[in-house]
């Protein structure tokens, strides 16, 4: 039996399922009465974790950005991972929004964790590596008490526990 009982809380988005949810939210938009001349369009950039949404008007983008939305919650998608930046005017008339896709939990998110531990006073070594966070104890108590509290926290990123030894 281990001495140490450890787990890693990440922050993961599958980029191919946020494609299929794009893909199938093109479909409601072409298909839509009330974006008939909105000349909606949503772009996914993988290499560069970001979301183009398109349409002539900034309404429109916004109803645009609920439909896909709706189709990511729909798919189990953690929404706190997409982080909205303000509507832009583009040429031609028409108004585009950028959406970063943020996965693994950045550095400044991650010692906020830890300083959460750290407050609770519970008996357990929070480390940061990476893009992720190692939580390690010598009792399984308390590191699902730990687990609780990352839950619980609202840290700004959805929160997922991998590789429990």
């Amino acid at each position: 039996m281990p001495s140490d009982f450890s787990f890693d809380a990440v922050s993961e988005i599958d980029m191919n399922i946020v494609g299929e949810s794009i893909q199938v939210a093109l479909k409601e938009i072409v298909n839509r009465f009330d974006f008939k001349d909105a000349d909606a369009s949503i772009e996914l950039n993988a290499k560069e974790k970001t979301i183009t949404v398109r349409a002539k008007d900034e309404g429109r983008v916004d109803a645009a950005l609920d439909v896909l939305y709706s189709r990511m919650a729909k798919r189990g998608i953690p929404l706190k991972n997409f982080e909205k930046k303000k509507v832009e005017q583009a040429l031609g008339q028409t108004a585009r929004l950028e959406i970063n896709i943020q996965a693994g939990i950045p550095t400044d998110k991650a010692k906020e964790m830890v300083a959460a531990i750290k407050a609770q006073k519970l008996k357990v070594n929070a480390s940061i590596q990476g893009e992720q966070l190692r939580v390690t104890s010598k009792s399984k108590d308390e590191l699902q008490a730990a687990m609780a509290l990352l839950r619980q926290g609202s840290f700004g990123v959805e929160v997922q526990f991998k590789n429990f030894r």
